[in-house]
């Protein structure tokens, strides 16, 4: 049953020979000066398109950046070193790229004013704060990479791939939080990009073992393969670990906004005309933004509302259309 799931998936007359596989994944196969140079000129070019859309907040400018990022290829490379059981000299030019990357974000960074919120951008923003489910897409999509690098069918996907698994905007985003100081949104950021760098090494490995690539090579030690599985192992687990705690306290936030938004509706109820715009978690702080022609009601009663619905202590701020902001207190404490 898995040899035909393998034969459709993959089929032998579309399988691309094992040299040639090497020669577009290996940096030091071939004329391998021409392929480094080609490598560090794409890549500076990238981080820098990449860094600069991310300072513009443009998508467009961030995508244009993922598609001629040439890091996926170090990473493919380096998914089929482990079935090969050969060297692993991809693995450097992961590295140092990465750290590439992330210098020329520390650069761009000092071009911000230091008034700059980096969450109100929303390529910072979303890349700071990855979830269980982009490890999930990003599995598929690392699959999917692997498939088109096997097949010599099904090639022309690779861009969309390169779109779909974001490697250098995220690196990106590490440099730029880093410059600024904010250490937390740079893990965030980094958390997301070894995501994506596990999903391509895994696709890859499963992609190219299931394609019998593994079985041209020479066998090696069992301490060898034990070795690489112990490797991949302990990078799932540090990924998976902070993508699912990411992912509950996303739930709970959004739980607990969802419970004041209702709370702080009812509190304005009594103003006519006014209304809840939203409720949002904003630098520890809950943020609710209320929609008035006239005055507020006392803040305390919101707070005193607000007991029981959302945990002790955190710190609510009223912003109002007419420009004014409250700081309410904390709920539970004083107001």
């Amino acid at each position: 049953m898995l040899s035909g799931l393998r034969e459709r998936v993959l089929p032998d007359t579309q399988r691309r020979p094992l040299e040639d596989l090497v020669e577009s994944l290996d940096l030091s196969a071939g004329d391998s000066g021409a392929k480094r140079s080609a490598f560090w000129t794409m890549l500076t070019l990238s981080a820098v398109i990449a860094s600069a859309g991310v300072l513009t907040d443009s998508t467009a400018t961030v995508i244009g950046a993922m598609i001629i990022a040439p890091l996926a290829t170090p990473i493919m490379g380096t998914a089929l070193a482990t079935v090969r059981h050969s060297g692993q000299g991809a693995v450097g030019f992961v590295f140092f790229g990465g750290l590439l990357v992330v210098g020329i974000g520390v650069v761009f960074s000092a071009l911000l004013p230091a008034s700059y919120e980096l969450l109100t951008n929303s390529q910072i923003a979303g890349r700071t704060s990855p979830k269980l489910m982009d490890l999930v897409a990003a599995l598929a999509t690392g699959l999917a990479g692997a498939v088109a690098h096997a097949r010599r069918d099904v090639a022309a996907v690779l861009p969309g791939v390169a779109i779909a698994i974001s490697l250098v905007p995220p690196l990106a985003v590490v440099g730029v939080c880093l410059g600024r100081g904010a250490g937390w949104l740079a893990l965030g950021a980094l958390v997301l990009f070894l995501s994506n760098l596990l999903a391509l090494i895994l696709g890859g490995i499963v992609v190219f073992t299931a394609t019998g690539y593994g079985a041209e090579a020479v066998a090696e030690s069992g301490r060898s393969r034990r070795r690489a599985r112990l490797v991949l192992a302990s990078l799932l687990v540090l990924v998976v670990v902070p993508l699912s705690a990411n992912t509950v306290v996303s739930w709970l936030l959004s739980t607990w906004s969802a419970r004041a938004k209702a709370v702080a509706a009812e509190w304005i109820s009594g103003v006519p005309g006014s209304s809840i715009a939203g409720v949002d978690v904003v630098s520890r702080e809950l943020r609710v933004r209320v929609q008035t022609p006239g005055e507020l009601p006392p803040v305390s009663g919101l707070l005193g509302a607000l007991r029981g619905q959302i945990p002790d202590g955190v710190p609510v701020v009223v912003e109002t259309t007419r420009g004014s902001t409250i700081q309410a207190g904390r709920v539970g404490g004083d107001s």
